[in-house]
C-alpha cells in the first residue's frame, strides 16, 4: 500500500505555509524526496506555535518499533492512531507529485528474466504538489510520519483494492491540520478519480522498459 511515492519540488509556500524548515535541512546525499520509499525522509507540512512551515521526517511514525515500517495506516479509532488523530499538533501534510502501486500480476516482459509486476503512478493534474493527510510524533530515532488511508477510488481500485492514500483537496487542509477529530474523520475518504491520471505500468529495474 503505496510504498514508492515522489515529491519533485523544494519547499515554498503551498496551503498557507511559510517557505521555512522548522528544523535543518539534511545535507547527506541520502535524503532524496524524489524518491521516497520507507524509512526514508521527505517534507512534511505542520503547525507549531501557531506557525505553518515545512519539516522534515522520517516516512515510518513508529520509529522503528515494529516489524515494518508504519506507514501508512487506516483505522483512526485503535487507541494509539486516535491519540494522534485528536491532536492538531500531530497532524501534518504530506505533499507528494506521484504515488506508485504495484500491479496485481506479473509481466513477462520476454527479455530473458523472470516476470515482475509494474508500478503504476498516480497523480493529480490540477494541482502539481497534492496534499495527503497525515499524522507525526517523535520518536527515539527522530521525528516519523505516516499517510492516512482510506477506500480506494475507481481508478485506484483495479490496482490496488484495499486501499488509497487520503488525498485532500486545497480546501480541506486548514481542517486537517486545526480541525477537531469527528471533522477530520469526514475527511478519510476517496479522492475524486476524474481529477487523476496514472500511467504504466514501468518497469524501472529493467533498462529497456522504462
Amino acid at each position: 500500500m503505496c510504498n514508492r511515492a515522489r515529491m519533485s519540488h523544494e519547499p515554498e509556500t503551498l496551503w498557507g505555509s511559510a517557505a521555512k524548515l522548522f528544523s535543518e535541512r539534511p545535507r547527506d546525499n541520502r535524503f532524496d524526496p524524489r524518491e521516497l520509499n520507507p524509512k526514508s525522509r521527505n517534507y512534511v507540512v505542520r503547525e507549531e506555535a501557531g506557525e505553518r512551515a515545512w519539516d522534515v521526517m522520517t516516512w515510518d511514525v513508529l520509529g522503528g518499533k515494529a516489524p515494518w515500517p508504519m506507514t501508512n495506516v487506516r483505522n483512526l479509532a485503535l487507541p494509539q492512531w486516535r491519540r494522534l488523530a485528536e491532536k492538531p499538533e500531530n497532524r501534518c501534510i504530506v505533499p507528494l507529485t506521484e504515488f506508485c502501486e504495484f500491479t496485481p500480476e506479473k509481466h513477462d516482459l520476454h527479455d530473458g528474466k523472470p516476470p515482475l509486476k509494474g508500478q503504476m503512478w498516480f497523480a493529480v493534474p490540477e494541482q502539481p504538489v497534492f496534499a495527503v493527510a497525515g499524522f507525526w510524533q517523535r520518536t527515539e530515532a527522530g521525528n516519523g510520519f505516516t499517510m492516512v488511508t482510506c477506500d480506494p477510488n475507481a481508478l485506484v481500485a483495479p490496482i490496488h483494492p484495499k486501499a488509497m492514500i487520503t488525498i485532500l483537496d486545497p480546501a480541506d487542509v486548514d481542517t486537517w491540520l486545526r480541525g477537531s477529530y469527528d471533522e477530520v474523520v469526514t475527511l478519510q475518504k476517496p479522492f475524486d478519480p476524474d481529477r487523476m491520471t496514472v500511467r504504466g505500468p514501468v518497469f524501472p529495474t529493467r533498462s529497456k522498459a522504462r
